[in-house]
């Protein structure tokens, strides 16, 4: 019997996908990015993007720590950087090759940048 989805038939990867905004760039009027609609709707009808969504402005971010066994919370973001965190997708992929392959097709790598991060194997330490 032929598997009715290809992409069973090898070890997937889960990656974290990171979408950054880059407060310089001046998008011009045919910089040639795709829609981020058309994106969403190509990785969910392939079965790669299994959620994602905006996130609230870095100003609306908390910052959680705990030290001395006290709780010690800072308004903002931790990191204090230009590019700041737009939104998230979680993608199943086959390897770093085909997430940096998805991920360049995404709008904001054209006028910000994306982040990959591999999910850690539950049964890895």
């Amino acid at each position: 019997m032929t598997n009715p989805n290809p992409r069973w038939e090898f070890s997937i990867m889960k990656y974290l996908m990171l979408v950054c905004t880059d407060p310089d760039f001046k998008p011009g009027q045919d910089d040639g990015a795709p829609d981020v609609e058309d994106w969403v709707t190509e990785m969910d009808g392939k079965g790669i993007r299994l959620m994602g969504n905006r996130t609230r402005p870095a100003a609306d971010a908390t910052t959680v720590r705990v030290r001395n066994r006290e709780v010690l919370l800072t308004d903002g973001p931790y990191a204090e950087t230009k590019d700041q965190m737009a939104g998230f997708d979680i993608l199943e992929c086959a390897d770093l090759d085909e997430a940096i392959e998805v991920a360049s097709k995404h709008p904001m790598a054209w006028g910000g940048m994306i982040e990959l991060r591999p999910f850690w194997p539950d049964d890895e330490d």
